[in-house]
């Protein structure tokens, strides 16, 4: 029994889940201007409005035509945005309208189009996509010779380089295609009927690019891709549903690329051929020593066409090595690459001769792999000749190999009446050596043939000529020379290779210096020190950093330069975060602004962006810089991503232990709640159910409810005393007061308490007045008071002296005294000694005398007494007596 591919099926439910929520995209594909494409959209968008579709015009271009204006008759335009670019008024869609209007469906004719300077995209496509993603359907119209994969292709049949182009994977997503077609005498008809153009525009292009070979050709490849789009969506219905077919074997391509303008050809052709075949298809450049010498135009050529690759849909890997070919056939052989695609050689052949050819090692070391050689045109081998040209170093470094072949003369010269001829050859030899390790290679070739003419001219008979009657000097010349070449070659490699290790080591060391700084940060702000710190060793940038707010859509810049970030930048950071995509300076969107922001991507989503620019804006990031600065943003967002994951366990910490204190104050609190309201409600009952009690007995029940009430209301206040402490919420009334009446009001809420027990209060008459909330210092005196009578049934003594700065305060019993292991924590909340005598309590009352003294800034302590017992000490400071009188 067949059943369906398992990862056909999983691609296929992941593109239905991506496209409920983003817009579907329809493309009217034609093969040259005037086969129809806008006025076929218009009439399918017109026919989507009497199905009671919300459609809008956001762009239209019907360049005059009547029938195709007509058709614009009832629909919604929306008004085109106008900017002034170099005092020229121009008009473009309007983004921004068409996301605020949000319809069902958005008409966008031109896909290709370049946008004027000062949009947010630089292309059209990238606009259709942000429409696409904010789930709004597009109609839209495109020419075939506008594929980024072709572009080599028209331009070799027609003539003309299409500027405007886009990659192939648009046309490869789109959700429908509609084939537009026009014989290609009925377009160049309608092209002198001046139905395409106006007359003059007409003639030009009959002469040019509409000639019927081009034509023909043109919609021989938009047939041929619409009908490899057609087998696309059969292949993919054949494997859903398990129907058995012809599978061919799966290929996969790779593409060797350098730092020549050959690159893009090659990856053009690499796309177009991995179409064909329906294969995956690589894009490897090996960076080997000679990467060191790359001028910054080679850099940018090579990372356009490493870009190129990326947006044709292939994998791009940059490999390290010494040697070229091998990292090839390794890189090959861990893919199983079925096919080569490299470029034929631009070198002229004397250079192949001495330097080898890269493709003929290749296609000696490819074994089964088959090898496909691509041709340049001549312009671009002549560019690519020319732009790998150029001195192997400065002019001056070549007069400094004449000078030390002239120190090395002047030396031979000293020493020729006791050297041998052969043995003055050493002088020159190091010379070349010396050249080689610190002037480059170039001057050190150049060192050896000069040495190897200054050694003949003036030491090898005859004197002062070039001529040689020794034959033997002759081998002496020749191996002079080849050992100085060799010599200049292997010292210039092994100082390349330093190069590359210190460069490498100096990238490491700059990814470790930021890893470990951030390592140690505990906040944002720590994390934007240690990112200013070493961007501005390692790029000379500054950044900033922004992070989302409450509200997830503003972003809120940490304190740095990114506190006073213009209207228009902060818009761009904005974008980049809310579409997860590098924006600003250097980039496709937004490439006007002058921060370039990376957005800070983890595994939970974006948690901010990044900007960064530089005092000289004039001077962009190098594409090793970038990838460089992409690592610093990951790094980063790892960092925020972990003190954001702190903050969320701290908090989850804070719930539970908010939630065990909850259930712990419950817990004990619950039988001291019953138990007078037990006493109360029986008291009541009684009161109410027998008429014939006594008054004696009347007056018992009665002030039993009433102790039983107090003793509850002291039990409330406590539970509120101690939710304020613990929400911090305890706000004091400072007044000065003095102690003694404190301790006198405290004696009588306790009045029935005390009943039968013996208080002896020892206080100086000179006591001084106490800055203080009189209310909570009484309320700490009666929880004291009130936890001496539960474990004493001694006399208790209330004792209090003023010292320099504060007044001490003791109460002192003679009970059953703390285990001195238990002393550190009776003051913390709901802690109670355990003994095996039972004693009603809820352990609040010391946590809340501790949570009112040390608000007043003052001390508490317990210690046992000699002879058993406790002491209870707090201190109150009175350094506040002025400040309290005035407030008082």
């Amino acid at each position: 029994m067949n059943r369906p591919d398992p990862d056909a099926l999983l691609a296929r439910v992941q593109s239905e889940t991506s496209t409920r929520t983003r817009g579907k995209l329809k493309i009217f594909l034609g093969y040259a201007a005037g086969v129809g494409k806008t006025y076929a959209m218009l009439q399918a968008a017109r026919q989507r409005k009497e199905q009671s579709i919300d459609v809008v015009v956001a762009y239209a271009e019907t360049h005059g035509r009547q029938e195709t204006d007509a058709l614009l008759e009832g629909l919604e335009i929306l008004p085109r945005k106008t900017i002034e670019y170099r005092g020229v008024t121009l008009s473009d869609m309007d983004l921004d309208a068409v996301l605020a209007r949000k319809p069902q469906l958005a008409l966008v004719d031109e896909l290709a189009h370049t946008n004027a300077e000062g949009m947010r995209h630089p292309k059209r496509v990238q606009d259709v996509l942000e429409i696409l993603d904010a789930g709004i359907d597009v109609y839209t119209t495109l020419n075939i010779q506008h594929l980024e994969s072709l572009n080599d292709v028209v331009a070799q049949i027609t003539g003309v380089y299409v500027r405007e182009t886009l990659p192939d994977s648009i046309l490869d997503t789109a959700d429908d295609i509609e084939l537009i077609d026009l014989p290609p005498e009925e377009l160049l008809q309608r092209l002198r009927d001046g139905k395409v153009y106006v007359p003059e525009q007409a003639q030009r292009a009959l002469n040019k690019f509409f000639r019927q070979g081009n034509l023909t050709a043109l919609r021989e490849m938009t047939l041929r891709r619409a009908a490899m789009r057609v087998d696309d969506q059969m292949r993919d219905y054949m494997r859903t549903r398990a129907i058995p077919g012809p599978w061919a074997a799966g290929e996969r391509l790779m593409v060797a690329v350098s730092a020549s303008a050959l690159g893009e050809k090659l990856v053009r052709r690499a796309r177009h051929l991995a179409d064909e075949l329906n294969a995956a298809w690589f894009v490897v450049f090996v960076e080997t020593r000679e990467q060191l010498r790359l001028s910054q135009s080679q850099q940018d050529q090579l990372a356009r066409t490493l870009h190129l690759a990326e947006e044709l849909g292939a994998q791009t890997q940059t490999l390290a090595a010494n040697e070229i070919v091998p990292a090839l056939m390794d890189f090959a052989r861990a893919h199983n690459i079925t096919k080569i695609i490299a470029g034929k050689p631009l070198r002229p052949r004397w250079q192949e001769f001495l330097r080898g050819s890269l493709v003929q090692q290749l296609i000696r070391a490819s074994g089964e792999i088959d090898v496909y050689v691509v041709s340049a045109q001549a312009e671009s081998a002549a560019q690519s000749l020319r732009a790998s040209w150029r001195p192997h170093a400065p002019f001056i470094r070549y007069v400094y190999a004449a000078l030390l072949i002239a120190a090395a003369t002047i030396l031979s010269l000293l020493v020729d009446p006791f050297l041998s001829n052969t043995n003055l050859a050493m002088f020159y030899l190091l010379a070349v050596v010396i050249a080689a390790l610190f002037l480059g290679r170039g001057p050190s070739v150049f060192a050896s043939v000069l040495g190897v003419l200054a050694f003949d001219f003036i030491f090898v008979p005859p004197l002062l000529n070039f001529a040689v009657n020794d034959t033997e000097y002759v081998l002496t010349f020749i191996a002079l020379f080849a050992v100085g070449l060799v010599v200049s070659e292997l010292t210039a490699r092994v100082r390349e290779q330093a190069d590359a290790a210190r460069q490498r080591e100096q990238d490491n060391a700059a990814l470790y210096a930021l890893s470990r700084d951030l390592a140690v940060t505990a906040n944002s702000k720590d994390i934007l020190r240690a990112l200013e710190t070493n961007a501005a060793l390692v790029f000379d940038r500054r950044v900033t950093i922004l992070l989302p707010g409450k509200t997830g859509k503003e972003l809120k810049p940490i304190a740095g330069d990114g506190a006073e970030l213009a209207e228009n930048e902060y818009g761009v950071a904005l974008w980049a975060y809310e579409h997860g995509q590098t924006a600003g300076r250097d980039t496709d969107t937004l490439p006007a602004a002058k921060m370039r922001f990376v957005p800070l991507k983890t595994a939970r989503g974006i948690l901010g962006v990044i900007g960064v620019t530089r005092s000289d804006e004039s001077k962009p990031l190098s594409p090793s810089q970038r990838r460089m600065f992409d690592t610093f943003a990951s790094l980063v967002a790892t960092a925020i991503e972990r003190i954001q994951l702190a903050d969320t366990a701290r908090q989850a910490q804070v719930r539970q232990e908010t939630e065990e204190l909850q259930n712990a104050l419950l817990n004990s609190v619950s039988h001291d709640l019953r138990t007078p309201l037990v006493s109360i409600t029986g008291a009541l009952t009684s009161l109410q159910e027998d008429a014939a009690l006594d008054d004696a007995t009347r007056h018992a029940l009665i002030e039993n409810a009433r102790g039983e009430t107090e003793r509850l209301n002291r039990l409330v206040g406590n539970l509120l005393d101690m939710t304020r402490v613990e929400a911090g919420a305890l706000h004091l009334r400072l007044e000065p007061s003095d102690m003694q009446d404190a301790i006198g009001s405290a004696l009588e809420q306790l009045e029935r308490r005390l009943q039968g027990r013996e208080v002896r209060v020892q206080l100086p008459e000179d006591l001084p007045l106490v800055p203080m909330d009189f209310a909570l210092i009484v309320q700490v005196l009666v929880n004291l008071i009130d936890n001496a009578l539960k474990y004493s049934q001694a006399p208790i003594e209330i004792r209090a002296h003023a010292q320099s700065t504060q007044i001490q305060v003791q109460v002192l019993d003679r009970g059953i005294g703390i285990p001195s292991a238990e002393l550190p924590y009776i003051f913390d909340r709901l802690y109670r000694v355990q003994r095996p005598e039972m004693v009603s309590g809820t352990g609040m009352g010391l946590a809340i005398c501790k949570g009112i003294v040390e608000a007043h800034g003052g001390t508490i302590t317990a210690e046992n007494r000699l002879g058993g017992g406790t002491l209870i000490t707090f201190t109150l400071p009175l350094k506040n007596i002025s400040d309290a009188t005035k407030r008082g």
